[in-house]
């Protein structure tokens, strides 16, 4: 461990300790890092790979539906269905239930990026979380999704 760590891990964090937000904003960090070494190379972010894996589970879905399944301002969406789309990874067509509507499609190439990033994802993930159990990860999955589905006070 070299000193800078040595010297960290000695400190006391005071009421932090017990205050989850702040262990959640630290797990996030390790999260990220590793996360974007994993990817990096491929010319993808988080938000692509959201968007991409509504897509292929959802082929024709439209743009304003993939964004508010996956919680992005309409503005953010279609900034980021541009890049998608400029990159050869996201088809854009019309919506036959909805001609106002932008319907999305993965292009091969998109497929193709997508399912290396998940083969990546997957290393990345059990990397991370090499330090939980099996039924741990799982208890954790299902606690991090009931919390991802509450709609608590002041939440849009």
């Amino acid at each position: 461990m070299s000193q800078s760590r040595r010297e960290n891990a000695d400190q006391q964090i005071g009421p932090l300790a017990d205050i989850l937000g702040y262990h959640f904003r630290r797990a996030w960090n390790v999260l990220r890092k590793d996360f974007e070494a994993s990817v990096h190379d491929l010319g993808v972010r988080q938000a692509h790979i959201g968007i991409l894996s509504v897509i292929r589970a959802n082929p024709g879905i439209n743009q304003g539906l993939a964004g508010r399944t996956l919680d992005i301002q309409r503005a953010n969406m279609v900034a980021l269905i541009s890049e998608l789309s400029d990159a050869g990874w996201v088809a854009r067509g019309e919506d036959p239930g909805d001609r106002r509507a932008i319907a999305l499609s993965l292009t091969p190439e998109g497929e193709k990026l997508l399912s290396k990033a998940l083969e990546r994802i997957e290393v990345h993930e059990n990397r991370v979380f090499s330090v939980l159990s099996a039924r741990e990860r799982q208890s954790l999955l299902e606690m991090l999704q009931r919390l991802g589905e509450s709609r608590p006070a002041g939440a849009e």
